[in-house]
């Protein structure tokens, strides 16, 4: 017998068509039949809920800052709970492969923020093929796909400072761009607010994405500026796509701050006009308002140039700290996407030093107000005495943006989560059923079958998953059952460590990862790599 039935339910495949009545059978990790509800006899196991529940392809995280939560937590709970099966790492950037002894620590230190800086974890790999490697020999219940981080390689070959790249450094990056694609990098990403891999200039970036596109992978980037000059960046972004050949996937891109009320329209509008020439762009939100990073991302660029240590040594000398202050304050810190800093928005969301745990939950204005002194020189004290690692949430969204966005036909989800401390963003555990709940049933944005599609069937094209992402004989096996009458994100930003609703059941790659709502401990993820000779990532 097979080793599991799914009878009588009604099924939402993934590719954004009607939802239709059947009996799916499991068996060895794939879906072995879709036959008429009712007419197969059992299996090894039989789930019967086909009069509340709907049975879709797991959803696919298309931007996850999991790098070493994988390692550190392999049951993945926040992203499990919301029926997350696949996620792509290597986000914005920076991350920990292919990587140096010397970038290894700069890298720890600047997005500690973002994944944590374990003491314990063994960080002995080097290349991408040994990261990915340690993530399938540890266990990992999601399947996870890795995109090569920019400014990670610019740390290796260039350094931390602000210049451009030598002919002989573009052609190392090139190599070990190259290197990574071949041993299964889906793509490559960038964080172009973020040091040192905003000091590229638009020509070594289209270097890189040459390669990207030889390989027929994808360029994730985090662009220029979310804020004043959002536009110009998603433009510039646009034309490396025309100009490389490269397919484009635009992350978290929303039209967030003042300066980007109610113009979406704009951004979908030079979409549109360069998908009808030929290029091939994608894009993800996440289905919330605030944003979420580091304190240290505040800063100007020019106060980042060097890493972590020069960065500190600034803020200690009263001269630069003035400098910065002016550009926080003033000017608008290009690290704030050119705006200045409205400190009544930066809510603190978690902290490495437990000294400052009080802060939690509380805007720099609030503390300001309660330590009777200016915002930014709170804002200088968390940054020193937390070493850069504080993480905030940063209130500057739109609704009508977020919902104009997620319509586009060529939207899919991501979370943009980032798991460390005590109140991170509720994304972490909600994003997939907010979507599913609150904008599709509730405010009905989407229709419940192109919601779906948006988290199954799109990503896994844009990911070139090789039989994975839909509801389909012969697929891998990960499926997500939920209620869509109760789904809901349960998690909110007072309380954001909590189980969606709605969603008991998931399996990945055939096995239950979550059986009526309990994590199985069950880790049958695998990454997912690359084939550039076969133009598919299996």
């Amino acid at each position: 017998m097979a080793d599991l039935l799914i009878r009588d339910i009604d099924v939402i495949d993934g590719t954004g068509g009607a939802v239709f009545r059947a009996d799916v059978v499991v068996d060895g990790g794939r879906i072995a039949e879709i036959a008429a509800p009712g007419t197969v006899a059992g299996a090894d196991r039989v789930l019967d809920e086909g009069e509340t529940l709907v049975l879709a392809p797991g959803f696919i995280d298309m931007h996850a800052h999991s790098d070493l939560h994988l390692l550190t937590d392999p049951g993945h709970f926040p992203k499990l709970s919301q029926g997350i099966t696949t996620e792509v790492i290597g986000q914005d950037g920076l991350s920990y492969a292919p990587i140096d002894e010397a970038t290894l620590d700069v890298v720890r230190r600047q997005i500690a923020g973002w994944n944590g800086n374990p003491a314990d974890l063994d960080f002995s790999w080097r290349t991408v093929a040994q990261y990915l490697d340690r993530l399938d020999s540890a266990g990992i219940t999601p399947n996870a796909a890795y995109l090569v981080p920019q400014g990670t390689l610019r740390l290796m070959v260039v350094g931390s400072e602000k210049r451009d790249a030598t002919p002989e450094e573009l052609t190392r990056m090139r190599e070990l761009l190259a290197q990574a694609l071949r041993e299964g990098a889906v793509g490559m990403s960038s964080g172009l607010t973020y040091t040192p891999g905003m000091y590229a200039d638009t020509s070594e970036l289209a270097a890189l994405c040459e390669v990207v596109a030889e390989f027929g992978g994808f360029y994730a980037p985090h662009t220029r500026s979310y804020g004043a000059g959002a536009l110009g960046a998603y433009a510039e972004m646009i034309e490396l796509s025309r100009r490389t050949g490269c397919a484009l996937h635009l992350t978290h891109a929303t039209m967030n701050f003042g300066e980007n009320r109610g113009r979406a329209p704009e951004l979908l509008a030079m979409i549109d006009a360069a998908l009808a020439d030929g290029c091939d762009i994608s894009l993800d939100t996440y289905p919330y308002l605030p944003g979420s990073t580091t304190l240290s991302a505040l800063l100007p660029s020019w106060a980042m140039s060097g890493g972590p240590d020069a960065a500190l040594a600034r803020i200690a000398d009263l001269g630069t700290r003035l400098r910065i202050v002016a550009d926080v304050n003033v000017n608008g810190s290009d690290g704030c996407h050119g705006v200045t800093v409205e400190w009544e928005t930066i809510q603190i969301s978690g902290v490495a030093n437990p000294d400052l745990n009080r802060y939690v939950g509380k805007t720099v204005a609030a503390i300001a107000i309660e330590r009777d002194m200016p915002p930014v020189e709170v804002f200088f004290d968390l940054l020193t005495r937390d070493q850069l690692a504080t993480t905030i949430l940063q209130h500057v969204g739109h609704e009508e943006n977020v919902r104009t966005i997620m319509r586009h036909s060529r939207h899919m989800g991501g979370t943009d989560a980032l798991l460390v401390g005590d109140r991170p963003h509720p994304r972490a555990w909600g994003t997939m059923p907010r979507y599913l709940g609150h904008y599709t049933r509730d405010l009905g944005v989407l229709s419940l079958e192109d919601c779906v599609h948006h988290l199954t069937g799109r990503p896994a094209q844009r990911l070139r998953l090789r039989e994975r992402g839909l509801v389909r004989t012969g697929y891998a096996a990960d499926l997500v059952l939920f209620d869509p009458a109760t789904v809901r994100d349960a998690a909110t930003f007072e309380h954001p460590k909590q189980q969606a609703d709605g969603i008991p059941y998931v399996l990945v790659n055939g096995e239950f990862a979550l059986d009526a709502g309990k994590p199985t401990a069950v880790r049958a993820g695998r990454t997912l790599r690359l084939d550039a000779e076969h133009g598919e990532t299996r």
